[in-house]
C-alpha cells in the first residue's frame, strides 16, 4: 500500500448490499465522503463554518474504478492524497478491503470551491491547505 496523507478504518454494513451480497456501487461514494469529511475534521476544518463564512467545498468530477468487491461486515481502509491543479483540489481516494490489503476501488475526487455561491479560483481554500501543497 502507498503512502498516504489520511487513512481511517471503517465497516460495511448488511443494508448496503445488494442481492449478490457484495456492496452497492453508490455506497462507495458515502465511504469517500466521509474520509474527506473525518480528514477536514482530524485537521481542525469545519464544513459547516465554512459555509457559515461564505466558503463552500463542491464535487465537481467523481472518477470511480471498481475492482474487488466488498461484503457486508467487511473492514476495510479508506485513504486519501491531496494535491491541486489550477482551481481544482483533487482529492486521490483508495479503499482496501483489510483482510488481504487489495485494492477495492480506486477514486478521484475533483472539488472546487465557491465564495458566496460564486465559483472561485480557489486562493480561499488553498491558503487554509498551504501546508499540504509543495511550493
Amino acid at each position: 500500500m502507498k503512502e498516504y496523507l489520511f487513512t481511517i478504518e471503517m465497516e460495511t454494513r448488511d443494508y448496503e448490499c445488494d442481492i449478490q451480497g457484495i456492496v452497492n456501487n453508490a455506497n462507495y461514494q458515502h465511504y469517500l465522503e466521509a474520509t474527506r469529511h473525518k480528514w477536514l475534521q482530524q485537521e481542525g476544518f469545519s464544513f459547516s463554518q465554512w459555509h457559515e463564512q461564505g466558503l463552500d467545498m463542491v464535487v465537481s468530477e467523481i472518477t470511480m474504478k471498481y475492482k474487488v468487491p466488498l461484503h457486508g461486515q467487511e473492514v476495510f481502509l479508506s485513504c486519501l492524497n491531496l494535491y491541486r491543479e489550477g482551481p481544482r483540489f483533487i482529492f486521490e481516494q483508495d479503499i482496501y478491503r483489510k483482510s488481504d490489503m487489495k485494492l477495492c476501488v480506486a477514486a478521484t475526487v475533483s472539488t472546487v470551491a465557491m465564495v458566496n455561491g460564486r465559483l472561485s479560483r480557489g486562493e480561499e481554500v488553498a491558503k487554509l491547505f498551504s501546508k499540504y501543497f509543495q511550493p
